[in-house]
């Protein structure tokens, strides 16, 4: 059966998505096909089943129509005032150090005692998350509701890691966007998020490995080439093995 064809003929609507019994393994309502703006995207998410992919299609005038009608700018982010560049403040600084990376990428937050990584789209600030610096908790904290990842770095691969300061250490790398998700969960913003990389690299902690496998098998209909980097350790704490897997794993 070509996959291709069983998905182009269900006739989904740009934004819409169906589920159904997946064609090749048969497992029941495993199988998914979403239009995403002209991207026809589909995946078994049978861990068993390797049936996933995707083609572009055109779109027609009434898909166009809707996707004007129900798109909405976003709310504009704007820092509270009580996030504010850091001054060499001596806490932050320390903590910058520990990770060994630029306090330049931080802002304070006065009312919480907080390291700020402020995230960015298309160099615009949309959202902000803070890293306690003492006991209080949550230790981390998201100032606005965005649902954009916070990134760091330049290049055409991305590396999806769960905490800012994995992706501090993995931008720092040549040709990587470290790409942090904030915790174990890949939402739909995520993955239209990393569908502009050339190549996804699913590198979440060690201890969330089966959610690395199942995140990466969602990604192949966003993203042309996903790979899966095991790690033995988070990758912010640099350890020499995994960042020789990290830097090698774009020549396997």
């Amino acid at each position: 059966m070509d996959i291709r064809y069983f998905v182009e003929d269900l006739d989904i609507p740009s934004g819409e998505s169906r589920r159904l019994n997946c064609p090749v393994c048969k497992s029941y309502k495993t199988f998914t096909a979403t239009n995403n703006m002209g991207s026809l995207l589909w995946n078994c998410y049978k861990a068993s089943c390797s049936v996933g992919g995707s083609v572009r299609v055109k779109l027609s005038v009434d898909d166009i129509r809707r996707m004007k009608s129900v798109r909405a700018e976003p709310d504009p982010f704007v820092l509270p005032e009580y996030i504010v560049p850091h001054d060499d403040r001596r806490d932050v600084v320390e903590f910058a150090d520990q990770w060994g990376f630029d306090e330049d990428h931080l802002m304070y937050d006065v009312k919480d005692h907080r390291a700020v990584f402020v995230c960015y789209d298309n160099h615009v600030p949309v959202d902000a998350v803070g890293r306690s610096l003492g006991r209080r908790l949550p230790k981390w904290k998201r100032y606005g509701n965005s649902g954009l990842p916070f990134t760091h770095g330049c290049g055409n691969v991305a590396v999806v890691v769960e905490d800012c300061v994995s992706a501090v250490v993995v931008g720092e790398c040549k040709s990587f966007v470290g790409v942090a998700i904030l915790g174990t969960s890949l939402s739909e913003s995520h993955k239209g998020y990393l569908a502009q990389f050339s190549t996804a690299i699913m590198a979440l902690d060690p201890d969330a490995l089966p959610k690395t496998l199942q995140y990466a098998k969602e990604l192949r209909g966003y993203v042309q080439n996903v790979k899966v980097l095991r790690l033995d350790y988070d990758l912010k704490y640099r350890n020499p093995t995994d960042m020789e897997k990290l830097n090698g794993i774009i020549n396997n």
